[in-house]
Order: C-alpha cells, then sequence, then structure tokens
C-alpha cells in the first residue's frame, strides 16, 4: 500500500477552497494534460455525499476510466472519495481543510493499492507515485490561483 501526503496553504476561506476542490468543472480544468473528462455520474458543478463521478483519461499513453464514489463528508472541514471501478485494487484520497486567519490549509491524503504483484509495486515505485503527485500538485495549483483570484 501506498501513502501520499501533500499540504496546500491557499489565502481564502475554507468554504470556498472546500467547494472548488469538489466541484467538476474546476478539476477538469486542473487536469487538461491527461484530457480527463467526465463519462458517467456528476458532469458538472459540487459532487456530493453518495454521489459518484466517472473519469476518462490519458495516462501513460492508455485512456483508462476511475468512477469514484464520495464516501464521507463534513461540510467545509473534509471529505473523502474512493475508487468503486477503476485500475487500482484500491484507492481512497482524503480532503482535509482547516482554516486560521483567512489561510486554509488543504491537506490530501491519498493511500491506494496497485494490481500485478511484484511489476505493480516497481511500477508504483519508478513512475505511478510520482505521476499522482504531479496530478494532484497541478490540482492544488489550480485551486490556489482561483481561489485567490476570486
Amino acid at each position: 500500500m501506498t501513502k501520499i501526503f501533500l499540504k496546500t496553504e491557499i489565502n481564502g476561506l475554507k468554504s470556498i477552497v472546500f467547494d472548488l476542490s469538489r466541484n467538476i468543472d474546476v478539476h477538469k480544468k486542473s487536469v487538461r494534460l491527461t484530457n480527463e473528462t467526465t463519462i458517467d455520474g456528476v458532469q458538472s458543478g459540487l459532487i456530493n455525499y453518495k454521489e459518484t463521478v466517472t473519469w476518462r483519461g490519458k495516462h501513460f499513453g492508455f485512456y483508462l476510466t476511475h468512477k469514484s464514489r464520495i464516501t464521507q463528508m463534513k461540510l467545509y472541514d473534509y471529505f473523502v472519495d474512493e475508487m468503486e471501478e477503476g485500475k487500482f485494487k484500491s484507492f481512497k484520497h482524503e480532503h482535509l481543510f482547516k482554516e486560521k486567519n483567512g489561510v486554509t490549509l488543504m491537506e490530501d491524503i491519498i493511500t491506494y493499492e496497485v494490481p500485478y504483484g511484484f511489476f505493480g509495486k516497481i511500477f508504483d515505485f519508478l513512475f505511478l507515485k510520482k505521476h499522482l503527485i504531479n496530478l494532484i500538485e497541478e490540482r492544488n495549483k489550480v485551486l490556489k490561483e482561483i481561489t485567490e483570484h476570486l
């Protein structure tokens, strides 16, 4: 099992950062490099507790799909999305939000398992983990830019 921890400080209210983080349209803007688009579930706007979204995007030269559901949510403090269908054995993304003096600390905790035994673990070590970190960092950069220019 692999765990990724990322922290991003954003000059903006927690409620705004929280809503932008679960906004499908904002996410689409942040994943342009992988040509990600929604193909099922929530297609636009805010995704809510128990709702699903299925993404299709190009990763490592292949078009892949990933269906996730919001499995936990406490407004403005956290939400969790978990894979229901996709290429991982398991995938969980926790989104945590804390605010102090108008600055929001956004934390991403991503926990996943890869298939294909030893070969999957080698692929994860050499390529996948860094790819996922880059995707989340780009997403967070877009969230920061949008929030700080409101």
